[in-house]
């Protein structure tokens, strides 16, 4: 499949995260691309570089103008404090921040920081702006490719992007690469659906599309009573306004296996088949294999592969954009399971 990627990507490298009030390693490292890239089958000079930055035009589309300038100033910023942790992780939030009128927002950056991020797992480092900004321009491009008339492109985007809303970070995510390539589908006028299987509910994706009718937003998932994102995913959400009916979850026991997950996509299936898309981005999070550290799902590699068929059956050009996975050991096995079942 044909793959676009950047190595600017590698820039983002944060340490920590908190788990349980704890700063432990991040599983979100530059060392999830190698290993992605080995999934792919193709030579380094087989794969192509985003052929340029994501336009601001676009960008915008998906965030707004506050928060990408957030982005680009916070580490700059952040090293006028004194004093500072060596990576920027919020120490407030902005509770009831939907409720807030224009003028409560701060002109202190650790304000800000507690304003756009939303949880401490979605930490700013040096690279971060850069990196996010090089996945983003990896599922424009993609898009781009797609809508030219090319069937399937693989997006390899990493830090991923689906828990990332429009003006906020979270669970690793800085752009949402799925939203920014189902805009620019849309725009491109396709008719366009969103599958996201990663195993944690793509809660900045469906914010973004929550009240558009245009973009379907499907999602299966690990049941959200009991893991992240915890307050979004619900099988009740089903849009607001003008999208009423254009969202479905469909949250999963943890521990799902392959036979109940393939029942389950079968109905994810048969809702983007009733929306009639022209286009499919799929939100390809690899994490829903039995060995991935989050231990989310307890899918095969066979079962991703199966996965993979299943969702071809659409018989749809797709976007498929990387999200999730860390198993760094057998991610690329994972990838290449589902980049198999796609093309079969």
């Amino acid at each position: 499949m044909r793959t676009i990627f950047s190595e600017k990507q590698r820039a983002h490298a944060p340490a920590s995260y908190s788990v349980n009030g704890t700063r432990v390693p991040i599983p979100e490292t530059p060392a999830r691309l190698s290993a992605l890239l080995s999934g792919t089958g193709l030579s380094p000079a087989d794969v192509e570089a985003p052929a340029g930055p994501v336009e601001r035009d676009l960008l915008l589309s998906v965030h707004s103008e506050r928060y990408l300038d957030f982005l680009s100033t916070a580490w700059g910023g952040w090293q006028r404090l004194e004093p500072r942790a060596p990576e920027i992780v919020p120490n407030l939030h902005a509770i009831g921040r939907a409720s807030l009128v224009e003028t409560g927002y701060p002109a202190s950056l650790v304000g800000r920081c507690g304003y756009h991020m939303g949880d401490g797992s979605c930490p700013i480092v040096a690279g971060t702006h850069e990196s996010a900004l090089a996945s983003a321009a990896t599922a424009a491009h993609a898009a781009r490719l797609v809508a030219a008339g090319e069937r399937h492109v693989y997006a390899l985007c990493r830090p991923p992007g689906h828990h990332a809303s429009a003006d906020l970070a979270a669970g690793f995510c800085y752009l949402n690469n799925t939203a920014i390539a189902a805009e620019f589908l849309t725009r491109a006028g396709r008719r366009t659906a969103i599958l996201d299987i990663d195993v944690h509910h793509g809660n900045g994706t469906e914010a973004i599309f929550y009240e558009r009718a245009d973009v379907l937003t499907v999602s299966l998932h690990a049941d959200p009573s009991r893991f992240y994102p915890f307050f979004w995913g619900y099988a009740e959400a089903r849009g607001r306004g003008a999208g009423e009916g254009a969202n479905l979850n469909i949250p999963l026991p943890r521990g799902t296996g392959d036979a109940d997950y393939l029942i389950a996509l079968e109905g994810a299936l048969a809702r983007i088949a009733d929306h009639r898309p022209d286009v499919l981005v799929l939100a390809a999070g690899l994490d829903i294999a039995a060995d991935d550290p989050l231990a989310g799902f307890a899918i095969t590699r066979p079962g991703i592969a199966a996965i993979g068929r299943a969702i071809a059956g659409l018989g749809l050009p797709m976007v498929v954009v990387q999200e999730g996975g860390y198993a760094i050991e057998s991610l690329g096995a994972s990838l290449a399971a589902l980049l198999e079942g796609l093309t079969a």
